[in-house]
């Protein structure tokens, strides 16, 4: 049976106006402290991820009787925020994350941006923050691109990782929906998001602790299911891992996702699985492309329930082959190694996750045809 697609894949499907048509929506601001020559060659020579930052961010606020208004790029810096700020105190915030590529011949694009800006308003509505029209969100990144174009990294499989968020910025200490809420785009110049690359990584599986539950915000991108992260994520580290996977908080039996990333399990007899979206897992746009290039290979995939314990024993029997985690920043990460209270399982670096890759890599560099109109050129 084919993948039925979701409502937020049907409204990423809908086509964007040109980025020329969208551009100056963002006024920029006179800007007096431009990284210097030696400043900007230090962070491009050692990229790290989220580390370093562009010189402009884009930047708007919506009030209750204005609506969003205030369109600018300005000079990349610390903010000035009451201490009374409402999500400092009750969290109403949600982000998004997406990166701008350049291409050989110096044209620079993203990945599936409309993905990014209707999730990011399916956030907001569950954080009761107000909606960004699509076309601002797009607009930002083209306007923020086009002034920081230089931020754009040249190395083969470096970036500019682009973060849109908003948050609650109305001082005030009561528990309701703020009515003036900041919205920020800032972008960081990144190589790999781990630093071996493209190489398996080891998974701790925690049964202890749980990202987010049935009704809560598990499928909305907010600062929250990833502060509740953060706990058996250093656990993890401890224990020598790289990353957690969380079970589902209703029976603790069932793989629900990372941290950050969603989960796919390749059997032997070429089915390919991941967890089906509950409502407690985040509906990931690379999740998206990898079951629609998988059905375009003629690999059957089935979004359904993992039972953990017998993920183990299809394992260490051999009738599962390859484990991969997915999403924008890592873009696709083979399992190597998964441990917990069960003990450990190794698994191979296998050629469905690594042709998977290549086909979703190729894509974004524009070497692979894109023949789905994922791509969008900023620059």
């Amino acid at each position: 049976m084919s993948h039925i697609p979701t409502k937020l894949e049907v409204a990423a499907g809908l086509p964007l106006p040109a980025a020329q048509t969208l551009a100056g929506r963002f006024l920029v601001q006179p800007h007096s402290t431009l990284a210097s020559d030696q400043e900007y060659a230090r962070v491009m020579q050692d990229l790290h991820f989220g580390v370093d930052f562009s010189d402009y961010m884009a930047s708007s606020v919506w009030t209750s009787d204005r609506g969003w208004a205030d369109k600018e790029l300005v000079p990349f810096g610390p903010l000035t925020l009451s201490p009374a700020a409402s999500v400092l105190h009750y969290g109403q915030e949600v982000f998004e994350g997406l990166k701008a590529y350049r291409r050989e011949d110096g044209s620079i694009w993203t990945f599936r941006p409309r993905f990014n800006a209707e999730r990011f308003n399916h956030s907001a509505r569950r954080l009761a923050l107000p909606e960004l029209p699509v076309e601002d969100f797009i607009a930002s990144i083209v306007d923020l691109v086009a002034a920081d174009g230089r931020w754009v990294p040249k190395q083969e499989g470096a970036s500019l990782y682009l973060r849109p968020f908003m948050f609650a910025s109305e001082p005030f200490l009561g528990v309701k929906p703020a009515h003036e809420i900041t919205y920020l785009l800032i972008a960081s110049p990144v190589g790999p998001y781990f630093a071996k690359g493209f190489g398996p990584v080891s998974i701790y599986v925690t049964r202890e602790y749980h990202r987010a539950g049935l009704g809560g915000t598990g499928d909305a991108k907010t600062s929250g299911n990833y502060a509740a992260s953060l706990l058996p994520q250093q656990i993890a580290y401890d224990q020598g891992y790289e990353q957690v996977c969380f079970l589902d908080s209703a029976t603790s039996t069932n793989v629900d996702e990372l941290g950050g990333m969603n989960v796919f399990v390749v059997y032997r007899d070429g089915v390919v699985r991941t967890p089906k979206l509950t409502g407690a897992i985040l509906e990931g746009g690379t999740r998206s492309a990898i079951i629609q290039i998988c059905e375009d290979k003629g690999i059957v995939v089935e979004e359904s329930s993992i039972n953990f314990d017998q993920l183990l024993e299809d394992i260490r029997a051999g009738v599962v082959t390859e484990v991969f985690a997915c999403g924008t920043a890592a873009v696709i990460t083979p399992v190597g190694k998964l441990g917990g209270d069960f003990g450990e399982v190794t698994l191979e670096l296998g050629q469905v996750t690594r042709d998977l890759y290549d086909t979703l890599t190729g894509i974004q560099w524009g070497t692979v045809e894109d023949t789905h109109n994922w791509c969008y050129r900023i620059a």
